[in-house]
């Protein structure tokens, strides 16, 4: 049969579904001639079933060896991959010219993308060279479209100054909206530039210059913000009240020759308390001299040997001085026979505690002081490691675990900083009208989440999130462990790998949701089997008072419109018919799963194009079609 041409294995088909009719018939009127109505009935029920089978048995040939591997043909040639040869070994020479046509795509596609690499390397090097300039430019800089509604570009202090900032948000929503309005109204009247003060949405107060820029469209906004000075109370109370609280002690202390009197013991146990909270202000009032410097923790910890895996956050430090102290308090604890390891640990509020950890006797006080007393970085020959400690509002101390010693300092995190840095823009933002539903248009979160287990009472235990404006990934993403309140269950941790020792000091539910809702914003939410992540969100609603009123978009009902309801639709079906590999170590991750989803989106974006579905509002149609398959996670059950 397969040295047949297709339209002769067709011709086949239908005679030998001819033949069948003519037999049955012959049957049935065989049949019939036998005498009686029960013959004459009987040899019609006999060609009536008879031709039923023979015509059910002819569509289910076309439909597996016809109609499905046609569909598998479109989808692979809509999405630029080279199809199968296996589901489309009936269709003759089809197959084969199918998958002719899209390896001399692929190799048009590579050649073409070789040749537009080669033209624009040297361009690719000074945006590289002026993006890392204005990456580290001290001052944050911010652009947006005229009205200041859409955020087209903004670099790393400017995500340290105004957390929350993304691409396609509006400005006014992370200022306060009358000083910015104030002063687009004076460049109006004519001023090419004017400076203003505000408060961020946060309270903390900026000041900035705003600038009007003509040749972006209709016109833009610059606005450039610098940290207003510090408003900080004098210490001089807070270290009269220590004096106090102390003073009061001393005589106290003097008194316990014999048992504790209960009012004594009050009295003392109230004084320290006293001594405990004014130590606690008055650090906090020393740790706004941290410096402005932002320095990520893979600066700091340059040189040391980290005892896990170090995340990417970036701290209120400047880098060479605190390596410095970082280095030389290792190499003098080796030199005491400890093998010395950095760690990190959450602290309440905005920082974290680095830490030098080691097995064995902890550093004495007067020993670690005189260490202190050193200048570790050659740089600054003239700073000591207190002066280098006092300059960042912060302080060393031993501490000891049972076996584990350490050397404990906190530092403050720099709010705002993504892991990538730099600058983030689109400036083709300000040129797309505010109301387009153009699928490659869109501003879209794609997310994932990670949960204890798969029923209405379990509860999310990771969310990852990854912002896509018009068609390309942003850099901007969002990834954080959630404390469920509950046990893991070993099967659940078994499939995703997170223990209940990992989440242990991770945001509760209501933490991590209120932040994934400011990151999400209006954006439309991408998942794959939406219904299912979607459910755990709205569910979480009347506990977190974080709502979710976004458009949604499947990618399981996007991959049915392009191959049909009958194929497979999983994350792995999916990203293997579109060539996307997903690492072991990051499958059934929420971010791993969430990177794989956003590349199969914008590889379905093209395939829905051709089909002519170029709008939000057209997928979603289309989408609805295939409700059997999935339910659409916009109507709320």
């Amino acid at each position: 049969m397969a040295r047949l041409s297709l339209r002769l294995r067709i011709l086949l088909l239908f005679a030998a579904a001819w033949a069948a009719a003519l037999l049955l018939a012959g049957l049935a009127l065989w049949r019939a001639g036998q005498g009686g109505a029960d013959a004459l009935v009987q040899g019609a029920m006999l060609a009536g079933f008879g031709l039923t089978g023979v015509l059910t048995g002819l569509w289910l040939l076309f439909d597996h060896n016809v109609a499905r591997p046609i569909e598998t043909l479109a989808g692979a040639l809509r999405t630029g991959q080279v199809p199968d040869p296996e589901p489309s070994r009936h269709l003759a020479d089809l197959g084969p010219a199918a998958r002719d046509a899209a390896l001399a795509r692929a190799r048009s596609d590579q050649a073409l993308t070789q040749a537009l690499d080669a033209h624009a390397a040297e361009l690719a090097r000074e945006k590289a060279s002026l993006e890392a300039i204005l990456g580290d430019f001290g001052a944050g800089a911010v652009m947006a479209d005229a009205r200041g509604r859409r955020v087209v570009f903004y670099n790393a202090s400017a995500a340290r100054l105004l957390p929350g900032l993304a691409l396609d948000r509006a400005l006014d929503s992370l200022l306060t909206p009358g000083a910015l309005q104030s002063a687009q109204v004076r460049l109006a009247a004519g001023a090419p530039a004017t400076d203003l003060s505000c408060l961020t949405a946060q309270g903390v107060r900026l000041t900035g210059r705003l600038r009007r820029i003509d040749s972006m469209g209709d016109g833009g906004l610059l606005l450039i913000l610098r940290d207003h000075a510090v408003e900080r109370p004098a210490p001089r109370a807070t270290l009269e009240a220590l004096r106090r609280h102390a003073a009061t002690l001393v005589p106290m202390l003097d008194a316990l020759d014999g048992p504790i009197p209960p009012a004594l013991a009050a009295a003392i146990r109230a004084e320290g308390q006293g001594l405990a909270s004014t130590t606690r202000t008055l650090s906090q009032i020393l740790a706004s001299d941290a410096p402005v410097d932002v320095a990520g923790l893979d600066e700091l910890a340059a040189g040391l040997t980290p005892a896990a895996p170090l995340p990417a956050v970036g701290f209120r430090a400047e880098a060479a001085g605190m390596n410095a102290l970082l280095l030389a308090l290792q190499s003098r604890l080796q030199d005491l026979g400890h093998a010395p390891r950095l760690a990190v640990h959450p602290e309440a509020g905005d920082q974290m505690r680095l830490a030098l950890e080691w097995t064995g006797a902890p550093v004495p006080i007067d020993l670690l002081d005189g260490w202190l007393a050193d200048a570790p970085d050659p740089g600054q020959p003239g700073l000591t490691g207190t002066e280098i400690l006092a300059r960042h509002g912060t302080g060393l101390w031993p501490e000891r675990d049972g076996a584990t010693a350490r050397l404990v300092m906190p530092l403050p995190l720099a709010q705002g900083q993504t892991a990538a840095g730099g600058v983030t823009y689109d400036f083709a933002l300000a040129l797309r009208g505010a109301a387009s539903s153009r699928l490659a248009d869109l501003t879209c979160v794609v997310f994932d989440t990670e949960t204890t287990g798969l029923s209405d009472h379990d509860r999310i235990v990771q969310i990852a999130g990854l912002r896509l404006a018009r068609g390309r990934l942003t850099g901007e993403r969002f990834d954080t462990l959630v404390h469920p309140g509950r046990p893991i269950p070993p099967a659940s941790t078994a499939i995703h790998g997170i223990t209940d020792a990992m989440v242990a000091d991770a945001p509760d539910l209501t933490a991590a949701l209120t932040a994934f809702r400011h990151f999400c914003d209006d954006s439309v939410l991408i998942a794959h089997n939406a219904p299912f992540d979607m459910g755990f969100l709205r569910r979480a609603e009347a506990q977190t008072g974080a709502h979710f009123p976004n458009r949604v978009l499947d990618t399981v009902a996007l991959s049915a419109i392009i191959w049909g309801s009958s194929e497979v639709h999983s994350l792995d079906a999916l990203t293997e018919r579109l060539g996307i590999e997903i690492p072991s170590e990051a499958r059934h991750t929420a971010m791993g799963d969430t990177i794989a989803t956003a590349q199969a989106f914008l590889r379905l974006i093209p395939a829905l194009e051709a089909k002519g579905i170029t709008r939000f509002e057209e997928a979603l149609a289309e989408a609805r079609r295939h409700r059997r398959l999935i339910a659409d996670a916009n109507l709320r059950s």
